[in-house]
């Protein structure tokens, strides 16, 4: 797949114009919607979209993303298109305004073609827990796309379109990124807007993008970040060049000791993650093990607070307002109860009534407000580090992509897959996730980058810098 500047070269020259660019992914999407990637494509809106960007290009009057083609996750909300978070309970709801980062997008020209299947709400790893079926990894579809936002991680990898967005919680879009081979960037909390997001925890998430390289995702982030006057936790921070920042000087490199020990580490992930390291202590950077105690608290703390906060946000989703309504409720209590037992699956369930519980009289100093504590600990920790070292660096996952059902039967190594990724949304900090290498089975796995609050440039800067995948970083 060319990126965003060849592409754009080929408009200039006159080899394709944006509505051949539209129909060629069209075609392709049709090809592979075996792979259940789109819920929904957004035909008409987007051949329009494209006869405007033609126009636009032939007045010289086009955007900085003029034709790119974008895919969402189905919990951006993109006006007078309907979104339903992959639930159930949203059926048949359209969206009456477009979340900031759409609006972003658009004015700057992209072309959004369709709306990505996820983890219902945004609730899992896998992208199994979909009311619409599984995503299929193009690379080997026996196997899980990773989630929350395989649909988007999928449209990417199998060039469904240019780029995609997604949202992260707790590694949602940087996992499946490393499941499928493409770029995945979680920006620092409050970077970018979360006004149009549909909540899953309102202190974790934020909306990022997967790219097939770098340079695409630094260039989407200059456009979507900001600040936002409908979103009061959007940060006021000048937006940087992103996409022309260089890495200056030799850096000063830390992992941590810990996530290079744990005995669930593919050996094969952890060789490749080593080699990336000799490498950059051979090229002059300063490369230093650092301890952090609290990875194997991250996770359990993750799933404490960010449950709670669902069950508060999904309490909206009650059957009277909007979406989904039980036929068989008589009054208004059978109408809540059944709305929501039938209209939520399963894992959504399982997350509302964990954080009902953690918030409960008796139990909320024991679970969650321990939770908190541990958060203000990680984040502690974090910052410590960064006072001696530019980057954090570690795989993005123990492991390449599981079998459909692997995990189905245990939550808690499903769990699991986030353990490297939770400790960028616990802290708040920007992380990114870049191809290193594949197995034996040619199945991807990724190496995660993670910077200071609100150091995107350097992040991305240092992102193409390294010699990891050539397609990753040009």
């Amino acid at each position: 797949m060319p990126n965003i500047a060849s592409f754009h070269d080929s408009l200039k020259k006159g080899e394709t114009t944006a509505m051949e660019t539209v129909r060629e992914f069209l075609s392709r999407i049709e090809e592979k919607k075996h792979l259940n990637a789109y819920l929904e494509v957004f035909k008409e809106s987007a051949l329009a979209k494209a006869t405007e960007v033609d126009n636009k290009l032939t007045n010289g009057t086009a955007g900085k993303l003029a034709g790119v083609v974008v895919a969402l996750k189905d919990n951006i909300v993109y006006k007078d298109h309907r979104v339903t978070a992959s639930s159930k309970i949203l059926e048949g709801f359209e969206s009456l305004y477009s979340a900031t980062a759409v609006e972003r997008l658009l004015a700057e020209d992209a072309i959004i073609i369709g709306r990505t299947n996820c983890d219902e709400f945004a609730m899992g790893s896998s992208n199994e827990n979909s009311a619409f079926g599984p995503v299929l990894n193009p690379l080997d579809e026996t196997r899980v796309s990773g989630g929350s936002s395989g649909g988007s991680a999928v449209a990417v990898a199998a060039d469904l379109c240019h780029v995609a967005f997604g949202s992260d919680t707790g590694g949602s879009i940087r996992q499946p990124a490393s499941f499928c081979g493409v770029v995945g960037m979680k920006p620092t909390y409050g970077r970018v807007s979360r006004y149009g997001l549909i909540a899953f925890a309102s202190s974790f998430d934020q909306i990022g993008p997967f790219t097939s390289n770098v340079q695409d995702a630094a260039l989407l982030m200059e456009v979507i970040a900001g600040e936002d006057g409908k979103d009061a936790t959007a940060s006021s921070k000048p937006v940087e060049a992103y996409a022309s920042t260089q890495l200056n000087g030799k850096k000063r490199f830390a992992y941590l000791k810990e996530t290079i020990e744990m005995d669930g580490l593919n050996s094969e992930v952890k060789a490749s993650f080593m080699a990336q390291l000799d490498q950059l202590k051979a090229d002059g950077h300063e490369v230093s093990a650092v301890n952090f105690p609290l990875l194997n608290e991250l996770v359990p703390c993750y799933y404490v607070l960010t449950t709670a906060e669902a069950s508060s946000n999904l309490s909206r989703f009650d059957g009277m307002r909007y979406g989904y309504r039980s036929e068989k409720a008589t009054d208004l209590e059978s109408t809540y109860k059944l709305s929501r037992s039938e209209g939520f699956g399963p894992e959504v369930k399982r997350r509302i009534m964990l954080g009902t519980f953690v918030l409960s009289a008796g139990y909320y100093d024991a679970y969650y407000s321990k939770a908190q504590k541990v958060r203000r600990l990680a984040t502690g920790r974090v910052k410590d580090i960064f006072k001696n070292h530019d980057f954090i660096l570690s795989p993005t996952t123990p492991d390449v992509a599981f079998k459909f059902g692997e995990n189905a039967d245990d939550p808690i190594k499903m769990y699991l897959e986030d353990i490297y990724t939770v400790m960028a949304n616990i802290s708040g900090i920007p992380a990114i996730s870049i191809p290193m290498g594949t197995n034996k089975l040619g199945l991807p796995y990724s190496l995660q980058v993670m910077a200071p609050h609100f150091a995107e440039a350097e992040m991305f800067a240092c992102a193409k810098a390294l010699k990891v995948g050539k397609a990753a970083v040009e």
